[in-house]
């Protein structure tokens, strides 16, 4: 498949999604469209409130007549609510019988339980992926990201499946930041090969194979650290673990922010250095700031999903619109499905897994 940029990109937007839904995904939108000229916006919603989205140039609006709520259960989402801003919006992305798509790009910032299970019933998984991962970044000591899965959309998984996350990472990185051979770690209790569940030595030993036969960067096992470190590119684990770093490294980079303000702020003397320490301190808050980091990809699916906090502000939800335009207009997708054909190819056969439903999504909203 070809790699070529595309020169014009379409993303659908779920704007119903979210918290503070089209209060924060329409101004959003409005300020995305304005950064980039060449890129078009299907905006999905209930007719009335997108009512004010209809002049706005290089946009079109598509009405849904349901909203998937925050705190709805996966089968309401994928059963009952069929016509959803979000359902809707993740069609847009599925390739017609014209083998096109209206879009090349989903966001929502709904309920990612649903997200998740809609985007893997609408759209289908890639050929040689078991399950799709939700891939973020996390920023590391490099000044860079380091991009971390599965953050929460498989609770238990094979070797298989984390060999599988580790080449879908390596296209990811590839194709948004430009690295042609990324560097993929497996998040471990230890370094060494001998540490570790058993699945975990598995896997290990896949990746290794991967690595030997030329299609995988893979640095070894790597600790939590690692991840903030910067010491691989890709660090890839189960979605238990994942969310685990992830709500945790959010909470500790809050609770350093109020330890420092609260320092700052006990006395006259304080404030007055505050003053002083003023441009580091902003730099620091904007280094450590979650906003710039939203935006996670489900990655594995037959069309390109990407999910924002629920929570997101205007400036954050832009971020994740983002995201997913750099990853479009670098064919994503077509790089995903060429490095998974690749590798796989070159394994020994996956061990058969059973045909039930898919397991609970961990993930938070």
């Amino acid at each position: 498949m070809s790699t070529a940029v595309l020169e014009r990109v379409t993303l659908a937007v779920d704007c119903m999604g979210g918290d503070h839904g089209p209060s924060v995904t329409l101004p959003a939108c409005r300020a995305f469209l304005e950064a980039h000229p060449e890129a078009h916006l299907i905006l999905v919603g209930k007719a009335e409130v997108l009512a004010s989205a209809a002049g706005w140039p290089r946009c079109t609006v598509v009405a849904a007549t349901e909203v998937v709520e925050m705190d709805d259960p996966v089968e309401v989402a994928l059963r009952r609510k069929k016509d959803s801003s979000l359902r809707v919006a993740v069609s847009q992305v599925k390739v017609g019988e014209n083998g096109r798509a209206a879009a090349q790009a989903c966001v929502s910032a709904g309920n990612t339980g649903a997200l998740m299970a809609v985007s893997r019933y609408v759209l289908k998984t890639l050929e040689g992926i078991d399950r799709p991962a939700i891939a973020s970044v996390m920023p590391n000591e490099r000044d860079g990201y380091t991009t971390v899965l599965d953050l929460g959309a498989n609770v238990d998984c094979s070797a298989d499946h984390l060999l599988q996350f580790a080449v879908m990472g390596s296209a990811l990185v590839a194709a948004v930041e430009g690295k042609d051979n990324p560097s993929v770690g497996l998040l471990n209790i230890g370094e060494e090969a001998i540490k570790g569940s058993e699945t975990i030595k598995q896997a290990g030993e896949l990746l290794r194979a991967a690595a030997a036969s030329g299609h995988l960067n893979f640095h070894g096992n790597v600790e939590g650290n690692d991840i903030f470190k910067g010491t691989t590119d890709i660090v890839v684990c189960d979605g238990f673990v994942g969310n685990v770093a992830l709500k945790t490294a959010e909470g500790l980079a809050s609770m350093l922010s109020n330890f420092i303000k609260q320092e700052f702020t006990r006395n006259v003397f304080t404030k007055l250095a505050a003053l002083v320490a003023l441009p580091v301190l902003n730099h620091f808050k904007a280094r450590v700031d979650h906003r710039r980091y939203n935006g996670a990809a489900l990655l594995g699916l037959r069309g390109l999903v990407f999910k924002s906090h629920g929570s997101a502000d205007a400036f954050a939800f832009q971020t994740a619109l983002n995201r997913a335009y750099d990853a479009a207009r670098n064919r994503l997708l077509d790089r995903v499905h060429d490095r998974i054909l690749e590798t796989l190819a070159a394994m020994p056969a996956p061990s058969a897994e059973p045909q039930t439903e898919p397991p609970a999504l961990a993930a938070s909203r």
